[in-house]
């Protein structure tokens, strides 16, 4: 079995968190989850999302939060990733229009330099989530890595969506040989359910245990043959078979 713990990323189960996020993430620890990813707290706010997921024994790995609020709102999402016990925050997404040029991209990366030093200083790790966009070159290098490099490692680290990697032809094994240091946190994501689409996960698993980084998995699924909850355990149940959860 996997040392590396399996969370959940609860954007899979948006729907079910809206309607109710204590039961909803009850079934997510009674599948097997060790803990959640954050997206918001449902029909909760922060202190009984908190008391929910206590309940319910699962662990915070991380929070998404979009750059806006970390540039408005930085205590408080200091003070909430604090009460939940969260030790990363993860900023999920930029628009691809912004990435018109290496300085534009180098300019973005400096400032999450700035807010992932601003976090390291109250505790918390910082990383950076792609999609498919940051995987376009420019001057002949990948976005991501123009930015990473523009920011020090211990300040911005590295959420590998490995799907997207792979939409992008960018396989996700390479990303973690020339990265993987700063990889703490790996997105298993597949067209579907894991296991059943196209990303090969075999090497990816081979290359992040190797390099030893990764502190979470992290399932997420965005499309379904099954209701999500149904679905993020068909995926939980093919990282077990895999010996992965």
């Amino acid at each position: 079995m996997s040392r590396t713990p399996v969370a959940l990323q609860l954007y899979s189960v948006r729907d079910d968190t809206a309607r109710d996020f204590a039961r909803t993430v009850a079934e997510v620890a009674s599948i097997g989850y060790t803990g959640v990813e954050l997206a918001g707290y449902g029909s909760l706010d922060a202190r009984g999302a908190n008391k929910a997921l206590r309940d319910a024994g699962l662990a915070v790995a991380a929070m998404h939060i979009l750059r806006d609020a970390l540039r408005k709102d930085f205590d408080r999402v200091v003070e909430e990733a604090q009460l939940l016990s969260c030790p990363h925050i993860v900023c999920p997404w930029l628009a691809p229009e912004e990435y018109v040029s290496r300085g534009a991209v180098e300019d973005i990366g400096r400032e999450f330099d700035e807010i992932g030093e601003r976090l390291r200083k109250r505790g918390l790790a910082f990383s950076f989530h792609n999609h498919a966009a940051e995987f376009r070159c420019l001057e002949g290098r990948p976005i991501m890595a123009w930015m990473l490099d523009a920011a020090a490692p211990r300040n911005v680290g590295a959420e590998l969506d490995v799907y997207w990697a792979h939409v992008a032809g960018y396989a996700p094994e390479r990303f973690l040989r020339e990265q993987g240091q700063r990889v703490d946190l790996l997105h298993l994501k597949d067209e579907k359910v894991i296991g059943g689409g196209p990303v090969n996960f075999g090497p990816i698993f081979a290359t992040a245990e190797a390099i030893g980084a990764v502190e979470w998995y992290i399932v997420e699924q965005e499309n379904y043959d099954d209701t999500p909850l149904a679905s993020v355990r068909k995926c939980f149940e093919q990282l077990r078979k895999w010996s992965k959860a």
